[in-house]
């Protein structure tokens, strides 16, 4: 095993911290006595970040390299983490949040490609599955964690232990890295500006393919992130189950995440992928329609693990196909794409509105709404396949 990737893994951890702000949105509305509109803009925050710095941080690449854009998101990230062991001002928490999110949105774009680097190329595909399976990891343990800091009471922090045993992991990640030895080649001396990038990548927005391709992808991470947040909630709005208790419903879904795309990378050599996303999309409406008629607790725990399963492998399909469909711009079209992370931005916001309007019901159609689009976006994708 390359001794490299070792500290690379790590970093695939702490990509997995920002799947805790469900969770940790669920726990500051109690702890605050917020509204759901208000307790949604904290993950809402995190993930507008991804509109803005995913492009540049690919020009940022290009200056200070791979390894040290990896650092430097690994360091804001441990400053997120230590916010919230000090202190649960709500002010305090946005900047959390938000550090967070940049550092997270620094680390997705960077990451990857530092993969590629430390495999020079050589079975880098893999590496990066099995990179995902360790960030799902960090994401079905933060839920257990903060339940059993709010049982225990550990640290004396409640659920924000979660903060200073993540904090710690980020340490050794960061350290790690700093210490290992990886060589980058130069990059290219021809260089765009930021402005120009950004102009490419939206140029893309005209071919129809790509444009349903983006919008695929606001969907596909606002269902996600929506989810996480909005289970516990549900299970404490129907069954009157405690959050302590009720939080284990978002370790059932990261773990049915991950199940979905370790199985999917196999089913896919038996299927193809668009038929997989169709099968996959259509798990999700049914999932959907066991939260907005499921009353009891098996019925809502089955619905949130066939959302997290049929929504492991969207992402990768629509990801894999947009490139494929203009392969001659394949990073204007990645950055594109990770800026479609920023749904995870619009919907926690339209769902707050909606159930504090409806009960979670509302925040359930929000999200049905983003799965039919999904449905929408195979049926009129095949059609523009066939003409590429």
């Amino acid at each position: 095993m390359n001794k490299k990737l070792i500290p690379v893994m790590l970093c695939f951890f702490a990509m997995g911290f920002v799947d805790m702000v469900g969770i940790a949105s669920n726990y500051v509305k109690a702890d605050l006595n917020l509204s759901d509109s208000m307790a949604n803009t904290l993950p809402s925050l995190v993930f507008l970040w991804f509109l803005i710095f995913s492009i540049p941080t690919s020009l940022l690449m290009n200056k200070i390299g791979r390894k040290n854009t990896v650092l430097l998101s690994l360091a804001m990230t441990l400053v997120a983490m230590a916010i919230p062991v000090f202190t649960l001002d709500f002010t305090m928490l946005l900047l959390s949040f938000s550090l967070l999110g940049i550092g997270n949105a620094i680390l997705q774009t960077s990451l990857n490609p530092l993969v590629d680097t430390v495999m020079k190329g050589g079975a880098s595909a893999s590496t990066l599955t099995f990179g995902q399976f360790i960030k799902s990891i960090a994401s079905f343990l933060a839920p257990i964690i903060a339940s059993w800091g709010a049982t225990t009471n550990a640290f004396g922090l409640g659920w924000q232990a979660l903060y200073p045993i993540y904090l710690c992991v980020g340490i050794v990640a960061t350290l790690l890295l700093f210490g290992t030895r990886i060589h980058e080649e130069p990059a290219a001396q021809e260089q765009k500006s930021v402005g120009e990038q950004f102009a490419g990548a939206f140029a893309l927005l005209g071919n129809p393919f790509i444009l349903l391709c983006f919008l695929a992808i606001i969907c596909h991470v606002g269902i996600d992130v929506g989810t996480s947040v909005t289970a516990p909630k549900i299970l404490m709005e129907r069954t009157g189950m405690e959050l302590n208790n009720a939080a284990f419903v978002c370790t059932i879904y990261f773990v049915a995440k991950a199940v979905g795309s370790f199985s999917g990378s196999f089913i896919m050599s038996y299927l193809k992928d668009w038929s997989f996303l169709l099968l996959s999309v259509l798990l999700m409406v049914l999932a959907a329609v066991g939260l907005i008629y499921g009353h009891d607790t098996a019925t809502i725990y089955a619905s949130v693990a066939l959302m997290g399963f049929g929504n492991g492998n969207p992402f990768s399909i629509i990801f894999a196909r947009a490139m494929q469909a203009v392969p001659e711009k394949k990073n204007e079209v990645s950055g594109l794409l990770i800026m479609g992370i920023f749904g995870g931005t619009i919907f926690p916001l339209l769902m707050g509105f909606a159930s504090d309007a409806m009960g979670q019901v509302g925040a359930v159609l929000v999200m049905a709404v983003g799965i039919l689009y999904l449905l929408g976006f195979w049926l009129q994708g095949k059609k523009a396949l066939g003409r590429i």
